[in-house]
């Protein structure tokens, strides 16, 4: 008789700004069942958040992370602009610019000893992002991981785009919100955690903001980007967090982003453990 091998688990982290610090629950979730999966995937928020899990950190330290460093609106702004206007030369020598830096971001919120490449990451790990220049998907899997997961993470006029060789980068989520594409064929249990949100109540008589239509209709873009992803590489597991007033760039209201998340846990672990029994029930069919 043959062995029976366990399942090899990819997960694509989406993007969704704000809202994917609800990816933290399904970290967890994994953590508390034992599991690592064998390859990450990660667009603009889930590039930062999966190049953490793909370090070695648990769920539970990437949330207290996420609330220590986001807690409250002043501490999260108070930090912003340190990293934008670092020192009074760099505004005279540069300008004064409304756009962040993400390579800063990616600094400031991730943790001291952060391995400088995917190849020290202890797990595989693809992080996209967009070529604004060709117009085409860039996905990094080996080389320097800042620049790589600041051009994902590099959001259309919100961020300064990278610069980085050839190519200058933004938000992966411009062509690849949820990159199923990127784990799905070497996968026997593919995951697809969306974070994009939910369409938001206007009521009558209101009229969204500049920035409401910006954010609103970058969130339209990727929902429909993300159900042809879904069509052609389908989940074996989707989840997808109820957001509905959740904007997209209101990172202080981080816990009640992560509670969106802890609502699906518990039924994460239960679909994530029939699936592994699924499996390994197939796998004693063969052998």
């Amino acid at each position: 008789m043959g062995t029976i091998a366990d399942p090899k688990i990819g997960i694509a982290l989406g993007g969704g700004a704000a809202r994917g610090l609800a990816h933290i629950p399904f970290i967890e979730a994994m953590d508390e069942m034992g599991l690592k999966p064998d390859i990450i995937a990660g667009t603009s928020i889930g590039a930062l958040l999966g190049s953490g899990w793909a370090a070695g950190l648990k769920g539970s330290e990437i949330r207290q992370l996420a609330y220590d460093m986001l807690g409250n609106k002043n501490g999260l702004f108070g930090r912003l602009l340190s990293a934008q206007f670092r020192s009074v030369a760099n505004v005279f020598r540069e300008g004064v610019s409304i756009q962040l830096d993400p390579e800063k971001i990616f600094d400031l919120f991730t943790p001291e000893g952060m391995p400088e490449t995917f190849e020290k990451l202890s797990i595989p790990f693809i992080c996209v992002a967009t070529d604004f220049k060709s117009w085409h998907q860039v996905p990094f899997s080996s080389g320097p991981l800042r620049p790589a997961v600041a051009g994902s993470l590099a959001v259309p006029s919100l961020f300064k785009p990278v610069t980085y060789h050839d190519t200058l980068l933004v938000d992966g989520g411009v062509v690849n919100p949820l990159p199923l594409d990127l784990v799905g064929p070497d996968s026997d249990i593919l995951i697809g955690i969306d974070v994009n949100g939910d369409p938001r109540p206007w009521p009558e008589g209101k009229v969204p903001t500049m920035l409401d239509i910006g954010f609103g209709s970058a969130q339209i873009m990727m929902h429909q980007i993300t159900a042809y992803a879904i069509a052609a590489y389908p989940p074996n597991l989707y989840f997808r967090p109820h957001h509905v007033n959740m904007g997209a760039h209101e990172y202080w209201r981080v816990r009640e982003i992560v509670a969106a998340g802890d609502a699906e846990k518990d039924r994460f672990k239960r679909q994530l453990e029939r699936e592994i029994e699924e499996f390994i029930a197939s796998q004693r069919k063969i052998s």
